[in-house]
C-alpha cells in the first residue's frame, strides 16, 4: 500500500469506531489525513484513547452542515474522499428516524456537493452497509445488483444513500464524461463489523465487552439471528483497495462493491457469544434477554465474489481469529497499554498474511 504515502485523504466519521481504525491505518501508511466528524460518540472512544487528534487534522463538524463540510473539504484539498460518517445503529434509528435520514441521506448529498466544489478530488468511496438490500431472509448472499430496501429507518436510509450515490454518478460524475470531471465514485457495503475499541450502544460485541469488564453477565437478544461477522480490518482493507483502484484507474471501478466474510463466518448471535466467552473465560458469561425488541433481520449474508474476482480482495481472518484478536485487544486495554501501538500491531499482523 505504498500508493498512500503523501496522499491527501478526507475522511468523514473519523471519530467513530471504524473511522478511528482507518485513521490509524492511513496515518501509518504516510497519508495526510483530514477527518471531519462530530465529537466521539462514546466515552471511552478509540479516537480518544489513541489521541488521534494529535496525529491527523481533525475537524469537528456535522455532515448535515453542508456549508461547513464544503469549506473543510476545500481547505484539505484531498485527492481521495472516504465517506463513513453516519447514524449507524438500527435501534437508534427507531428512536430518531428524522435525524437518521438527515445524517445518512442529506449527509451523503452534502458530501457529494462538496466533492463537486473541490477540483482536487479524484476518487470517492461512500461506505454504506449490508443492510441496504431488500432483505428477503433467503440463504443466498446478496449481490451488488439486487434490489435495495430496508425495513427499519437505518437500513432504509442507507439504501437511500446508495441511490443518491448512483444518481450523482449518473448525473455529475458520469463515467462517459470522466475526462471532463475526473472523479471516480463508488460505494462499499460491508457486513457486521467487530473489533477492539467499539463502545457503541446496542451492539453485540461492545455489550459483551462492557459487561465482562464490569464483572457482570451480558444480556443478549435475538440469539438465533445470523449475521456476516467480520473483523474491522477486513472491510477497511477493501475500502483502501477500492480507493486505490479508483484513484489509479478511474471509472473502471466506479460501481457498488460488497466486502463481506466467507460464507462459513455467517454465524448466529449465540455462537458469537459462546465463542467470545470461550476465549475470555474470566468473564462472567451471559443470559438471554427475552423481552420485546424492535424488528431486526433474522438472516443476512453478503456475496463478495465480485470483489474477489475484479479487485483481488478476499478476507484474511476467519471469525474465530477475529474474536481472539478482540479479546487480546480488550486485555491490553484493561492492562492500560498504548492502544494505538496495539492497533498498529494488529494491522501489521493482518497485512502480513
Amino acid at each position: 500500500m505504498k500508493a498512500w504515502r503523501d496522499k491527501r485523504v478526507f475522511l468523514t466519521g473519523h471519530t467513530g469506531f471504524k473511522g478511528a481504525w482507518l485513521s490509524i491505518w492511513l496515518e501509518s501508511l504516510g497519508a495526510k489525513v483530514t477527518g471531519y466528524a462530530l465529537k466521539p460518540p462514546t466515552k471511552p472512544s478509540l479516537f480518544g484513547i489513541c489521541r488521534l487528534d494529535r496525529r491527523i487534522n481533525s475537524v469537528i463538524g456535522d455532515v448535515r452542515d453542508g456549508a461547513r463540510l464544503k469549506r473543510a473539504m476545500k481547505a484539505a484539498r484531498p485527492d481521495i474522499v472516504i465517506h463513513m460518517a453516519a447514524q449507524a445503529l438500527v435501534r437508534e434509528s427507531y428512536k430518531t428516524p428524522a435525524d437518521t435520514y438527515a445524517t445518512n441521506v442529506i449527509g451523503t448529498v452534502n458530501l457529494l456537493e462538496a466533492v463537486r466544489a473541490c477540483p482536487t478530488v479524484r476518487a470517492v468511496v461512500n461506505v454504506t452497509t449490508d443492510k441496504c438490500y431488500e432483505n428477503k431472509e433467503h440463504l443466498l448472499g446478496y449481490r451488488e445488483g439486487e434490489p435495495l430496501g430496508g425495513y427499519d429507518p437505518y437500513s432504509s436510509s442507507k439504501a437511500c444513500s446508495e441511490l443518491v450515490t448512483a444518481a450523482y454518478r449518473n448525473s455529475f460524475f458520469n463515467p462517459a464524461d470522466y475526462k471532463k470531471h475526473g472523479v471516480a465514485l463508488a460505494s462499499a457495503r460491508a457486513g457486521n463489523v467487530i473489533g477492539g475499541g467499539d463502545w457503541a450502544a446496542d451492539r453485540l460485541v461492545p455489550d459483551l465487552i462492557r459487561a465482562g469488564l464490569r464483572g457482570e453477565k451480558a444480556r443478549i437478544r435475538n440469539p438465533r439471528a445470523i449475521r456476516p461477522w467480520q473483523h474491522v480490518l477486513e472491510p477497511l482493507s477493501g475500502y483502501l483497495l477500492l480507493a486505490e483502484q479508483l484513484y489509479t484507474y478511474g471509472v473502471k471501478y466506479a460501481q457498488a462493491w460488497n466486502f463481506g466474510p466467507d460464507a462459513g463466518d455467517a454465524k448466529d448471535v449465540e455462537w458469537i457469544v459462546r465463542r467470545m466467552f470461550a476465549a475470555w473465560p474470566e468473564a462472567p458469561g451471559y443470559v438471554i434477554d427475552k423481552g420485546r425488541h424492535p424488528h431486526e433481520a433474522h438472516y443476512l449474508k453478503l456475496n463478495s465474489d465480485k470483489a474477489r474476482r475484479e479487485l483481488g480482495w478476499a478476507p484474511r481472518w476467519h471469525i474465530g481469529g477475529a474474536i481472539d484478536r478482540i479479546i487480546s485487544w480488550t486485555r491490553a486495554y484493561a492492562a492500560r497499554k498504548d492502544m494505538r501501538l496495539v492497533c498498529l500491531e494488529q494491522i501489521k499482523d493482518y497485512t502480513a498474511i
